[in-house]
């Protein structure tokens, strides 16, 4: 089995930049091997504090944040970074050309159960002429040159594109290293399998309930053919279960929170993972524009989410056009 850094070299990816993801999976092993520790690690349980997004800080979420933080600074190859943890960016080397965004433990209101969880991370370049700070990162997911996450599951995957299609990667423990597992990975365009949190269905938009309705229909309704669902509460489990064998996964907007009607955010989960569904042969959108094609305005900015197996998503985005909505899931902060 090849290993990581041949890999990337027959695809003349650059030196900086494989330092770069490799430095990321040198956090996410420390992370990998604190989470198969569990209660031995000390790091179960939540803090007394709220990150940026008004969540509770679960304690791993602050370690994984620190480590990826720390060792991406180290390199001097990143000129910022920016989290979810994170209120603002924070700069690095003024010199280095490569910025990384990342959500340092996807899922983790699973840690405490032993449930799967993530890194999900995007690599971009530091644009000309442009202001340091937050603007830095204000780019459309179609300028990224590199994302992927890290499963932390009974193996820890490493699913990952350069723009190159989809790769797998499975952290071999007796050498450290991930190993290439699946060299190419492609999402069945058609599926019978949905992934949604379905105790929001009442304050979803109309196209979407009715939607998800004529799924849970069956054979008996218009789409004439059973679904099942599945749900695991980690975006990046549950988009892992659809890059492996098909299925549409969405987060769509509701009405429950008026002023902050989407979950998902742009930068840090929408746009990496919807550039590996597409580099899969999947489609990504918010119901209404192409995920990738959206211009950000914030770092924290937070996004509708329809992604999967092609024709699937097709069907979906075929209800919002027919049935008229009031779009709570415009584009927010």
């Amino acid at each position: 089995m090849q290993r990581l850094i041949p890999v990337l070299n027959n695809d003349h990816v650059p030196l900086h930049l494989i330092s770069v993801i490799n430095t990321l999976l040198t956090a996410a092993k420390e992370i990998s091997h604190r989470l198969h520790q569990g209660s031995l690690a000390g790091t179960l349980g939540s803090t007394l504090d709220e990150n940026i997004q008004g969540e509770t800080q679960k304690k791993l979420d602050v370690v994984s944040n620190q480590l990826i933080k720390n060792m991406l600074l180290e390199t001097n190859l990143v000129h910022a970074v920016a989290s979810e943890e994170e209120d603002d960016v924070v700069m690095g080397n003024p010199d280095a050309k490569y910025l990384v965004a990342y959500d340092p433990l996807d899922g983790s209101s699973n840690i405490d159960i032993n449930g799967s969880v993530g890194t999900i991370f995007s690599i971009l370049e530091k644009p000309d002429h442009c202001a340091e700070g937050k603007e830095l990162f204000l780019q459309t997911g179609d300028e990224q040159i590199a994302a992927g996450y890290i499963l932390y599951g009974p193996s820890s995957l490493l699913v990952m594109t350069t723009g190159q299609g989809v790769r797998v990667f499975t952290l071999d423990h007796t050498v450290g290293e991930f190993l290439l597992t699946v060299d190419k990975l492609n999402i069945p365009a058609d599926t019978q399998e949905f992934a949604v949190n379905m105790s929001n269905q009442r304050h979803w938009t109309k196209p979407m309930q009715q939607y998800i309705q004529d799924l849970l229909s069956g054979e008996l309704g218009p789409r004439k053919k059973n679904f099942n669902m599945r749900w695991n509460a980690a975006m990046v489990s549950d988009v892992h279960r659809v890059l492996s064998r098909g299925g549409i996964f969405t987060y769509p907007a509701d009405c429950k929170h008026p002023e902050k009607p989407c979950k998902l955010r742009l930068l840090y989960e929408a746009n990496p993972m919807s550039f590996l569904v597409e580099q899969a042969g999947g489609r990504a959108s918010t119901g209404y524009e192409r995920i990738m094609s959206l211009q950000p305005t914030e770092i924290h900015q937070r996004v509708s989410v329809i992604m999967g197996s092609r024709n699937e998503v097709d069907t979906c985005l075929d209800y919002f056009k027919s049935i008229p909505c009031d779009r709570p899931d415009a584009p927010t902060a």
